[in-house]
Parts: structure tokens; sequence; C-alpha cells
């Protein structure tokens, strides 16, 4: 909403220092969103006047028409002699009161104007049209014509209250009171403590029998319309400057008198009107739900097909209008540049509904100034005062004649009444403002105020959006300044930290993020096709997805069952873009439907729902555990001086898997593996024990190469995601101290032949076991095969084997007696042989 400060001047006495900025910090601090406040006419400086066409040459031998004009600027330009100026507009004639800027003077932009010599004579200044004066577009597309009365040689600059300033609030969806200059004077009128000019107070007369016929079909769409007539309006009259500069301040176009007084009063008083050429309309005005299937062209030309919901104003024929949106062409209101232009209107100022509204103005994408305001709430009091102000300015500025028939139909209703304690806004802001200060601020909103302790209050008309005692409050709160509540941090009560599940969330990712890798959270949202491009078996059960209702996509209608589509995506979308070297992670929920599918439960809202009743709705959701997963492309690490530098490759995926089961203390199991979308020979399983039984909780490794050509993947892409929730349940992050001992660790190194199917982690497990208590640490140094010396199927695993006592030196008969005790059961259980 524009509001010129000019005009709100007229309804509030503002001091005369205040400027823009200073109304708008009163309406900021009241609870308004002022964006900005524009400053017209900044840079604009004189001679600017009025000037009337002499004579005017055409020019011949150009590539456009130019005429010569001869202008009489007065006294103006110091000399009383015909200005000379050189003009390429068509839109003016001899006789024409125009605008005319003379040399010295600086247009908005910074455009200084001087006597310069173009198209072989020398023009000593410039008609103006309205883009170069910054008023923006009046319809013509070209040079101002000013009114034949206007005096020659007067000062344009302030006929066309080219200075000025605006200011653009943002106003939210509730308060649509705020969407009129009556709205916002009443803001500023309660800011500054100034009593307000209601425009809206008009003697107006009572309803009558004589009133132009009106039937209301649909009184829940149409709880009110006033309908009055105005006949013999000149059809060659225009509207007046101040009238035009009003509107084009506001943001709108000037367009012919009748409809410019429906739109200034619709800005000033926020209730939209709508003016009909009686003489167009046929019979008895109805208001209605359309019937499906037909059909209106509306003002801007578009034949639309009508829904049984859209409410419609209708004659003898059919719709002549959306109600509360737009007119019908059939109906409209002739320009003043037609031959025949009208001379009787009807006018229209209704309320209607405003979810109706809304609905009708989203179905057919037809925003509206009318229903912008109608949907946001109107004042259902200001419809007879609206129209009795258009009456007035018709008849002041076009000749006409208001009849006495006043048509009114109006459906019953009462005045919206909320009980409040006097002490609730105290209860909600922490703030003792006390009874009066409530009762004060109430009243200055336009309640009707009643009570001690308790307080009866009526709400005004024009604040639909005050509808219980929190709005009240509210009210009370935004007027004694927000910025004046006082900053009380929250005290938590002991123990109520993170959780044990937020604290390993965390702690994984800062982990990672020390790592190298960098979090890239996704939407959770993908489509069912995505498993075949993760390569995943028929009945697999991550191919059972929770599909959405009301999606936001309808390509992307399910929620994931894996982390990996969102990242591999992100990985996508950053390698197209130059980012080649990428190591991406992410914790978040995947969704797993239940079994048991069933509703959810309806929870109460005038109370705190039970643990029960959050069980039930809980046992209705789907199962979310939390996963945590992460995905490399490109250099592991860079190439540079110091050294050569190697690329992301499988073993980086696992060790993203060891590093997260470290920070949740658990104990996990790496072997091959075989799952979906990672390459059959470089994938890796892990592998915990859960109520001793082993339970796969994850996968990493090199990612298929048909996985990496579906997804537009660099060359040899690697992934790991694993149940970070599994993680958690079978690990213990308790911190524990390092042992440190005072005695020397001695050393052993195996080096034994397996078959090549079988996995490290076995032999590790197997020599673990057989070492004992004396085993400190177990590390794979080497992985050897060669057929000639192996033999065919054969591989050599080297390890070093540390053992330490806690209480002695080990002698080298220890440590070898626990050393061939761990070979003798890895043979056992995996085969293993010492190398020759």
């Amino acid at each position: 909403m524009r509001v010129p400060l000019s005009w709100l001047r007229e309804y509030v006495d503002l001091p005369a220092t205040e400027t823009g900025r200073d109304v708008q910090a009163k309406l900021v601090s009241a609870g308004l969103e002022v964006e900005t406040v524009e400053h017209l006419g900044a840079d604009l400086k004189g001679p600017l006047v009025v000037g009337q066409v002499l004579t005017i040459e055409e020019l011949e031998g150009f590539k456009k028409p130019i005429r010569f004009c001869t202008v009489d600027v007065g006294q103006a330009n110091g000399t009383g002699e015909p200005q000379e100026i050189v003009c390429g507009a068509r839109n003016f004639q001899v006789g024409d009161k125009v605008v005319v800027v003379l040399p010295g003077a600086t247009l908005p932009g910074g455009f200084s104007i001087s006597a310069r010599k173009t198209y072989g004579r020398t023009s000593h200044g410039m008609i103006c049209s309205g883009d170069e004066l910054g008023m923006g577009d009046d319809g013509s597309h070209g040079i101002i014509v000013l009114p034949p009365e206007t005096e020659v040689g007067k000062d344009a600059i302030e006929l066309l209250e080219l200075v000025d300033e605006v200011l653009d609030i943002a106003v939210t969806a509730n308060r649509g009171d705020c969407l009129s200059i009556r709205g916002v004077a009443r803001e500023a009128a309660i800011g500054y403590g100034l009593p307000l000019r209601d425009p809206a107070l008009l003697d107006v007369p009572g309803p009558n029998a004589f009133g132009y016929p009106v039937q209301v079909s649909d009184p829940l769409g149409c709880d009110r319309f006033t309908a009055r007539t105005v006949t013999g309006l000149s059809p060659e009259a225009r509207s007046p400057l101040w009238l035009q500069r009003r509107l084009q301040k506001v943001g709108m176009r000037p367009i012919s008198l009748a409809v410019d007084v429906t739109n200034y009063v619709m800005m000033e008083l926020g209730q939209p009107l709508h003016a009909y050429d009686r003489t167009l309309v046929q019979g008895t005005i109805g208001v209605r739900r359309a019937e499906e299937g037909e059909q209106i062209v509306t003002l801007d030309g578009v034949e639309r097909k009508l829904h049984a919901e859209d409410l419609v104003i209708t004659d003898e024929r059919g719709p002549i209008g959306l109600a509360g949106v737009m007119g019908g062409a059939n109906t409209e209101i002739a320009d003043h540049s037609e031959a025949q232009g009208t001379t009787d209107v009807v006018i229209e100022a209704a309320h209607f509904d405003a979810v109706a509204i809304a609905r009708t103005a989203r179905r057919h994408k037809l925003s509206s100034e009318a229903s912008r305001r109608f949907e946001r709430g109107v004042d259902p009091q200001a419809a007879a005062a609206a129209a009795q102000r258009t009456v007035d300015l018709l008849v002041l500025l076009a000749g006409g004649t208001a009849e006495a028939g006043v048509t009114e139909v109006v459906a019953p209703s009462a005045p919206h009444t909320i009980s409040v304690p006097a002490d609730h806004p105290d209860k909600v802001a922490g703030v003792t403002y006390g009874r009066e200060t409530v009762v004060r601020r109430l009243q200055e909103v336009g309640c009707d105020v009643y009570g001690q302790d308790e307080l009866i209050v009526t709400v005004p008309s024009w604040r639909p959006d005050l509808q219980e005692i929190n709005d009240l409050a509210e009210e009370v709160i935004r007027l004694e300044g927000y910025e004046n509540l006082p900053s009380t941090l929250p005290r938590p009560p002991a123990g109520r930290g993170l959780t044990h599940r937020q604290r390993l969330h965390r702690r994984a990712g800062r982990a990672l993020a020390g790592a190298g890798y960098v979090e890239a959270p996704n939407y959770p949202f993908v489509s069912e096709q995505v498993f075949d491009q993760l390569g995943l078996e028929a009945d697999d059960p991550a191919r059972r997805v929770v599909r959405l209702t009301n999606p936001l996509n309808d390509e992307e209608p399910a929620l994931r069952t894996s982390l990996l589509p969102g990242l591999l995506g992100a990985l996508r979308r950053n390698d197209g873009r130059g980012s080649h070297d990428l190591a991406l992670f992410e914790t978040g929920l995947v969704f797993q439907p239940r079994s048991e599918q069933r509703a959810a439960a309806v929870l109460p809202v005038d109370r705190r729902p039970t643990d029960a009743e959050i069980a039930e709705l809980d046992a209705a959701l789907p199962e979310q555990p939390r996963h945590v997963a992460v995905v490399l492309a490109g250099a592991r690490e860079q190439a540079g001086w110091w050294g050569k530098g190697r690329p992301a490759d499988w073993a980086d995926a696992v060790e993203a898997g060891r590093l997260v089961a470290r920070e949740a203390g658990a104990e996990l199991v790496v072997r091959g593996g075989q799952y979906g979308p990672w390459h059959p020979g470089r994938c890796a399983e892990f592998v915990v024990v859960v109520d001793g039984a082993e339970t796969v909780v994850g996968h990493a490794g090199e990612l298929h190469p048909r996985v990496v050509k579906a997804f537009g993947l660099p060359a040899r892409t690697s992934a790991m995601e694993l149940d970070l929730d599994v993680l958690e349940a079978v690990g213990d992050d308790t911190p524990q101290a390092p042992a440190i001992s005072t005695f020397p660790v001695a050393t052993q190194d195996v080096a034994l032949v397996v078959d090549k199917f079988v996995p490290h982690a076995d032999v590790e497990t197997a020599l673990r076991e057989g070492a004992g208590e004396l085993l400190e640490g177990i590390r794979l140094f080497d992985v050897y095969e060669n057929e000639e010396q192996l033999g065919d199927g054969k591989k050599s695993l080297a390890y070093a084997l540390r053992f330490r006592a806690g209480d002695r030196t080990l002698t080298v008969d220890e440590a070898s007696a626990a050393r061939d005790a761990a070979v003798a059961l890895a043979g056992e259980r995996t085969g293993a042989v010492l190398r020759g």
C-alpha cells in the first residue's frame, strides 16, 4: 500500500516538521512494515511552468516526425517572449496548455536542461511528458495536456504536486484496514496521539423504495449491498489534476472520471466499488453463485468460464461481474475519449465473504485491488459512506445529479464482542500495563470497552482480525511498543538439555566435518523412479515408501527411504558447476511405512494432549530412523609440492563409516558385501551385534557404473550410508581415559595365507580372540597376491600385533606364545597358514 504523506496529512494534523522517515518510524513501532519512503521530486529543480502552444511547424526530412513549436510561458522566461522548443510528440495541438521545463532546470534522474541545437533548430527547453517528470503513465503515452483553464506561467511543480513523500507499506494478511489511507491515518493518529478526521463520517441518507432494484440470493456471500444512481454526467468531464496525481502516487493509472472516482474512494476508505453504465444494465441487479458452465468477459477482455462457487453480479441477461474481483465488459463505463460517453451510472458498494472472493481470485488467476482488500477484510459499515462519497465527487466533478433513491440490502448481524480479563495483556507480555492503559489502547483502535476486572470489548467493524482475547492483547502490546518489552532469557530446568540421540547426531556431523566433508542437507522428497536408478531389487524394502497426499512437486510424491538420492543430486549439481573435488555428508531422517496403517488421531486444541493421545498419534506415523551418509568424487588429497595427491576411492567411504561408529562407541565389523547401488567387487557391508545376532546397518564403497551413468555422476564416485539409530543402541560412548603403561611394547608381525574369498575382518577377529588379553592392538599393513608364490586363489594378509602387559615387561616367549595362539585360532576358523 503506497501512502502519500500529503494525503495522510488531510486526516491527521501531523507536525509540519515531521518527514516521511519520522512517520515511518512511528508506524513501524506500531507494527506496520513500512518498507521504503520514496522521495518524489527530490532531485527536481525548476523553472517548470505551464505554457500554451502558439504555433506548430512540422519539420521534414527526418526519420521520425519532428515539430518546431513556440510556446507562451508568460514571464517565466524573464522576457515574456514565446519560447522556441523542438518536440517529437504528436498528442497536442495549437492552443493546448502543456508543461514546459526551461533552461537551467533539472529533471528527475539528474537530467539538466539547457538550450541546444537539434534537427537544425535551437530548442530552448522541453515540453514534458509524465514519465519525464517521474509521474508515471497517465494513459496518454505522450505530452501532458493540462485543462484549458490552467493559468499560463503557473509553477507546474506545485500544480502537479511533484514534490512529495510516499510510504510503501507491506500490509500483512490480517490488516486489511491498512489497505486504505483511512486505516493508515488511524495508525498515525494513534502513534502521534492526535485526533483522526475520519473520512467515512458522512451524512448518508437512509434506504428507501426508490433505489435501483437489487436482489441478493446469497446473503452468506454478500451480507451488504448498497446501490446509488447518478445521472446527467458530462461525457467530456475528466478527472482533475489533484485526483489524477493522487491515483498515480498510490500506483494506479487514471482511466476515466467515473472509474477514477471509484478507485480514489477505494484507496481513501478501503471499500472497493464498481460503477456500471446504467444504460447497459438490464433489469434488477442480483448477487448469486454462478451456474456451472456460465461465462463472462471481464474488463481485461478475457472470457472466463465460471465455477459453481464463484460469486457473481447479474442482471436479466446473466453475469455482469465477478463479485469483489472484476466487473464485466458488457456494462463497462465508456472512456471520455469515446463518442458516446457514459452519462448515467449505478454505483455498487458491497461487502462480500472474504473466503469466497479469495478462492474466486485464485481460481481465475485474477488478483485485483478489490480482491486484495476483500480477502483481507473490508469494513462492512463503510459501504454506505463510500457510495455517498462517490456520488458527491461525481456530482462535483462531472455536473451530475444524485437520484433520491437509495438501495441498501443488509443481512442481520451483531457486532463481535469479546470478554477479556483486564490483566490478560500483562500476562502475555510479562509487563504490568494496568487496566487504564489496556482500556485506552483498545479504545484508540476503535473498540467499545466496558467493565472493571473483566472487560467486555466490542470490536470495531473495520477490524475483523480481532477475534479472541490474544488479538486484543497484541493490540495493547504493539501500541505500547514491542521495543519496550523486557528481554528475559528462559531458564531451562536441569537435565533438559540435548538428548543422547541429538548429541550423537551433532558429534557425527562434527567428526565428518573435521574429516573434510561438507554438510549438504536435502529435501526429504523423492520420485519412485530413483530406486530404479539406484539398482534396487524389485522386492527391496527400501522401495516401500510413504506417499504424500498433497506433494509440493508431483514428480517427487514420496518420502525418502535413503539419504543417497538427495546427496547424489547435490554432488551432480556441484560437479556440473565446476566443483569436481567433492566430499559431502548429510545426517537426517528416512521414512519407512509401518506394516499396519492407521489413521492419525485428531488432537484437542483446548488443552494439552495426554500422553496416551500423543502415543496414539506417534503410532500412526511412519518409522523415522536417523541415517548418516557421505558421497565422494574427485581428489581426496590435492596434489602439490608435498606430493602427487590421490583420488577419493571406496576406502575413504569405508573409513567414514568407521569414523561415525567410533563417535557412537559401537564395534563395527567391516566385510565384503553386495547391495543395490554399490559395485559388487568394491562394496563393504557394516555389521554390528544386536542381542547376540549380527545386523547389517549400512554399506560403503564405490558406486556401480550403471548407477554413476544413471545419475550423471563423475566416474568412480563412492558413497556410504549408515543407520545412526542402531549404532546409538549398540554403542557405548562413555568417555574412556586412555591406558598409559610404563612397560615397553612387544611387536610381532605375522603373514597369513588364506583363500581370496576369506574376509580380512574374519581373520582379524580370530587373531584378536586367539591372542588374548595381552594383545594391545592389531593392524593390517599389507595385502599380497601372487599365484606363482602363493598358489591359485590365495592371498597373503600381513598383520602387526602389539603386545603389552600392564604389570610387567613381557618376555619374548610370552609374546611369541600369544602370537602362536592367535595364528592357531585364525587357522582353525579361516584356514589361514603362516606364509613360508
